[in-house]
């Protein structure tokens, strides 16, 4: 049966060649327009095209620092900010490789199944234009890369990093397993909620396991939206998702993971001292989950992969609200 393919808009039967550009990547992304001819394939198997999930791996890890940041209440001076930007810096970073390095070792297990779904079958790995032994040779490089960021943290830290990989590992091949592969996902993508408070204090506390709760419901949530465009491939072929669990039920469970997730940021918030700019911009963030919610048509592709991919302005709501917050506004 054709399928459509985002950005696109063409139909593509499951036996046809897949194309050079990869249908979900933002249209004249940079990799397309200004990547070496020689680069684009492995950068395309990296997601470097599609950098939306470097920017949800990275949102919890930067709400984190805010939050440990919100709780000293310092940043009364450019000099006090500096370790919190460095700690920025290094979670950028580490976000870009470390996802790349999951993108990676998801589409060496999922090759096979990439080849029969229209919206997947053009990429690297499922298309045959980069060997699975060059793509171990990647990973290893950029867990090297992840591996430098996370030693320049403290022992728990470090400790604590470890921790997340064998949620990593695991994740990819429960859509063969269970209906909730989306909540795998959220405990692996929102370890960084953890990681940037651990950054500073060298420990955990309540604030920061909310954060990190509230995170797992908010990637269930988007990542549901994110699979409702291959529910029809992948009942097919037998894989499992939260959109062929929730059906036409989808919005009414969004509603419930996406209050999960104001509410918990929110508690944090009140845990570390925030105050009424922080409430105001969590309650502009609300607005802009409950229009995903109101405007989502999950029989439309583009529509939602249009709708995934505004939760980076939902993760940049929250992280300037926490930072606003702590600016002083004389009296």
């Amino acid at each position: 049966m054709p399928t459509t393919w985002p950005e696109t808009g063409s139909k593509v039967s499951a036996g046809a060649s897949p194309a050079e550009t990869i249908p979900d990547a933002p249209h004249r992304n940079f990799v397309d327009r200004l990547a070496p001819e020689s680069l684009k394939p492995w950068l395309r198997l990296m997601r470097a095209d599609r950098p939306i999930g470097v920017w949800l791996l990275l949102w919890p890890c930067w709400w984190s620092v805010a939050l440990a940041a919100r709780y000293l209440n310092d940043f009364p001076n450019f000099a006090s900010t500096l370790p919190y930007l460095w700690l920025l810096v290094l979670f950028a970073i580490g976000s870009f490789v470390m996802r790349s390095a999951g993108c990676v070792y998801n589409d060496i297990l999922d090759r096979d199944i990439d080849a029969k779904v229209a919206r997947t079958q053009s990429r690297p790995l499922a298309s045959g234009r980069i060997s699975v032994k060059a793509a171990f040779a990647l990973i290893v490089a950029l867990c090297l890369v992840g591996l430098a960021v996370l030693i320049q943290f403290n022992v728990f830290a470090i400790a604590l990093g470890f921790a997340s990989v064998g949620i990593v590992l695991i994740y990819p091949l429960m859509k063969r397993v269970t209906f909730w592969p989306q909540a795998v996902l959220g405990l692996a993508f929102s370890w960084g909620a953890l990681m940037g408070w651990a950054a500073i204090f060298g420990s955990l506390g309540v604030s920061p396991i909310l954060l990190y709760a509230a995170a797992v419901a908010w990637t269930i949530g988007y990542d549901t939206i994110y699979a409702h465009q291959d529910k029809e491939d992948d009942a097919v072929i037998g894989l499992k998702s939260t959109a062929l669990r929730f059906g036409k039920n989808t919005p009414a469970w969004l509603a419930l993971f996406y209050g999960i997730t104001i509410v918990g940021i929110t508690l944090a918030g009140v845990l570390v001292g925030a105050s009424y700019i922080f409430y105001g911009g969590m309650a502009l963030a609300a607005g802009h989950l409950i229009w995903q919610i109101a405007t989502l048509d999950m029989d439309d592709g583009q529509n939602c992969l249009d709708r995934f991919r505004s939760n980076h302005l939902f993760g940049a709501i929250v992280f300037f609200a926490l930072i606003l917050d702590m600016i002083p506004i004389p009296v």
